[in-house]
């Protein structure tokens, strides 16, 4: 039986659902519980016509403009579980599986496609052309997993947002179809939740599986049912309910507590997966406003805190959640890949371990520092509110060091 994906949740509500008139975006990653995540930055690009980009395991051509981009992306690799771009377009990827074997070859992974979109899309729409292009053009595959003893593949799903609208682009192989959605709240997660209603598709997805005997051509065409294995494409999300439940209330903290609910099995802690990093994005729709993107980069968002970033001008790099770098020697570049496992963890990541163990071992004191976290995550949520209320043009002086000063005050209260 092929491999289970990694039970991630994608989700997005739009007004009236959410407040003031934001789209609010988010993301529980799940992925080997070991992996390390980073969140790192990348400014906007020019490159000489003909350059070329190494992604994970193949490189490509290079566009002659890149978009600044905010990334939470296992370590080891090029692309991206999450991300946002300086235009207001956020990407999340899920891994599926389909009733087609996903390919060893090496090609794009799932995650260099969120990256792709990010960098070369400044709109959802935009995002998501270029991914199917990219899917036609190299196709997917290779090893999801940083793990030398067998090759882990996936299909793959995303979820594409912007101010205005959101996108779910589902695939197998290079085929796929796509929903646009732009009002009520959607969650996509680990299988195939396309069912009818398709606003864009692969000019020859029909001809294909028709050819494939999975659809006859007469019956509607549901891509769920002509690509899952089984019946499991069903409504997956149990996450939505709870964000439903909020009336025209989704704001930036509803979401986070949805991603922090274990009990719903939206934040994963199981034997194999964890919910390695998560992200929550606040879009809103009037564009003199900033978006606001708040990343983990630790672990379990329920023992987290989410801290915001916002896209300026020399916005200051925070080395302190990223990995190092090995270069040319990391056993992830090298043929025969992943032969050795170096040691990820940023800093953020070791202070991190030490506060799990912390509230795992003295309750008192676990109690205690968590308290005082879940505090610091609400001034910089209220902070942030107070931000999108105001009527004068932000001040990009005044977020320069935001993110950098929230993981730097994160880390103090951990020492």
């Amino acid at each position: 039986r092929m491999a289970a994906a990694p039970p991630s949740y994608c989700f997005v509500a739009f007004p009236p659902c959410s407040k003031d008139g934001l789209v609010v975006f988010g993301k529980n990653s799940a992925r080997p519980r070991d992996e390390v995540q980073e969140v790192v930055y990348f400014p906007a690009g020019t490159h000489d016509p003909g350059s070329k980009v190494e992604c994970t395991y193949i490189e490509i051509e290079q566009v002659p403009k890149t978009h600044a981009v905010v990334l939470s992306r296992p370590s080891w690799l090029w692309g991206a579980e999450m991300g946002a771009n300086e235009h207001g377009v956020c990407v999340a990827n899920e891994a599926v599986v389909t009733r087609e074997p996903a390919s060893e070859s090496e090609a794009l992974l799932g995650m260099d496609l969120v990256r792709l979109g990010l960098e070369r899309g400044a709109t959802a729409k935009e995002a998501l052309d270029v991914i199917v292009a990219l899917l036609e053009e190299h196709g997917q595959g290779g090893n999801y997993y940083e793990d030398g003893s067998s090759c882990h593949t996936f299909q793959s799903a995303f979820l594409i947002v912007d101010r205005n609208e959101a996108w779910i682009l589902e695939t197998s192989g290079k085929y796929w179809a796509a929903e646009k959605i732009t009002e009520g709240v959607k969650c996509i997660c680990n299988q195939l939740s396309l069912t009818t209603k398709i606003d864009a598709e692969h000019p020859e997805l029909r001809n294909y599986v028709k050819s494939q005997g999975w659809w006859n051509g007469d019956s509607d065409f549901n891509f769920s049912e002509v690509f899952s294995l089984a019946d499991d494409h069903i409504a997956c999300c149990s996450g939505r309910e709870s964000l439903e439940k909020q009336g025209g209330d989704v704001s930036a903290q509803a979401m986070i507590d949805v991603l922090r609910d274990k009990d719903s099995g939206v934040c994963v802690d199981s034997e194999s997966f964890l919910t390695t990093a998560s992200i929550v994005s606040v879009l809103p729709q009037d564009p003199s406003f900033p978006c606001i993107h708040y990343f983990t980069g630790t672990p379990d968002p329920s023992r987290s805190i989410f801290k915001p970033f916002i896209f300026v001008d020399d916005v200051k790099l925070v080395p302190k959640v990223q990995s190092p770098s090995f270069g040319n020697d990391d056993p992830a570049k090298k043929i025969p890949r992943f032969q050795e496992k170096p040691d990820r963890r940023h800093e953020l990541y070791k202070a991190h371990e030490w506060a799990r163990s912390l509230l795992e071992n003295d309750q008192d004191k676990g109690q205690k520092l968590m308290r005082i976290m879940l505090d610091l995550e609400k001034q910089g949520l209220e902070a942030m509110e107070d931000l999108l209320s105001r009527t004068e043009i932000l001040d990009p002086a005044e977020v320069v060091d935001l993110f950098y000063d929230c993981v730097d005050t994160e880390l103090k209260f951990f020492k």
